[in-house]
């Protein structure tokens, strides 16, 4: 039987490891000031939502004669194939001397800040500004509820089950965050697809490299025209920006944070697609218009036949290898092409930018030189 696709349900979303690290610690200092966990647990988001979570696990014990508390949330992601969907986010709390404040470790699984630039001083936690906040009005509303103190002095430790090896497979580490994952979140909802983790890396990356003080970075679509144009300038590796297919999120960041050299480097078909002004490049925001790159091909002298066959191609990578046989360069001009799209986006900004395009072995294959926008 066929289905209405608007009958398909909603994809259904999901909660940030800061929000599960709030929730968690509110139940470890809850137990610790009154001996019981409250399961499941209610924390407060940054816009006025309260979830409630279930306790994976939880105890009571003393470390070096000190009484101290954890609590454990399951982090579901919701429908977004998020890297850290169904991770044991843990947080232990014990308390501090008076005077001593809130103090944030890094257990197991969470990194630690070895670079600057990022939104947190070297040698922090990786446990970003929002989940901070979130997790000290957590701690805020069970003191008020509990012994009535506001002044809290305590040590919290998160921890993420296997967090070490997940974040071997994320950013992190060119980032200098080492040991483990951040904890992030800036509402502490997770939207599916909406790729948020992603961004953040790239404008942290951006963060880092200013840091650094480089006055050349370069983003990329994938790792074939990372490691190319890594070569083509001997960067070093806070210079890269793994963009993926969010060109437009990165120029974006760029524009208000700049740096004085960018190089966006890329395949011929996602370059293809900037230069159609598609800012996100990734295939299901539609593919490469051959009438447009048929148009490039007259510009640069393609006979009538030529541009006829390049609008019929079977492809992005079909229509470059006909152009090729016919002696025109349309890696260069597909590279103007997405310069031109590229500029608009940090026009005023006073960065030089280029455009390289890179085949599947990593040559160059079209170049725009530098333009001041």
């Amino acid at each position: 039987m066929l289905h209405d696709m608007n009958d398909t349900p909603p994809l259904r979303r999901g909660w940030t490891t800061g929000c599960c690290a709030a929730a968690a610690a509110r139940a470890a200092y809850g137990a610790l000031l009154t001996g019981e966990f409250t399961d499941p647990v209610t924390v407060r988001l940054p816009r006025g939502q309260t979830p409630s979570f279930a306790l994976a696990v939880h105890a009571l014990y003393e470390q070096a004669g000190e009484p101290m508390a954890m609590a454990g949330v399951i982090k579901d992601a919701g429908d977004d194939p998020d890297a850290t969907h169904g991770v044991l986010v843990r947080a232990s709390v014990r308390a501090l001397a008076g005077g001593s404040g809130l103090v944030f470790r890094a257990g197991p699984g969470v990194g630690t800040v070895t670079r600057p630039g990022l939104p947190v001083p070297v040698g922090e936690p990786a446990i970003n500004p929002v989940p901070r906040r979130m997790i000290l009005e957590a701690l805020q509303e069970v003191a008020s509820r509990t012994d009535g103190h506001h002044q809290l002095d305590l040590e919290v430790t998160l921890a993420i089950d296997d967090g070490e090896r997940i974040a071997a497979e994320t950013l992190n580490p060119r980032l200098g965050i080492l040991g483990g994952l951040s904890v992030l979140g800036t509402t502490g909802v997770v939207i599916p697809f909406s790729c948020s983790a992603w961004i953040h890396s790239i404008h942290r990356g951006i963060d880092v490299a200013r840091a650094r003080g480089l006055s050349h970075v370069a983003g990329s679509t994938g790792s074939t025209s990372e490691a190319a144009v890594q070569q083509l300038y001997a960067l070093e590796e806070s210079a890269l920006i793994e963009m993926g297919d969010f060109v437009g999120g990165m120029l974006k960041y760029l524009r208000a944070h700049p740096v004085p050299r960018v190089t966006i480097a890329g395949g011929i078909a996602k370059m293809a697609k900037l230069g159609q002004g598609m800012l996100d490049v990734h295939s299901r925001r539609g593919g490469v218009d051959l009438a447009a790159l048929a148009e490039l091909a007259r510009t640069r002298g393609g006979s009538d036949a030529l541009v006829a066959a390049i609008a019929e191609a079977n492809s992005g990578l079909d229509a470059f290898e006909q152009a090729a046989a016919g002696g025109i360069a349309l890696g260069d001009a597909i590279a103007e092409a997405a310069l031109a799209s590229a500029a608009r986006v940090v026009r005023q900004s006073g960065m030089a930018l280029e455009v390289c395009v890179f085949d599947r072995q990593g040559h160059c294959v079209g170049r725009s030189g530098w333009q001041t926008c």
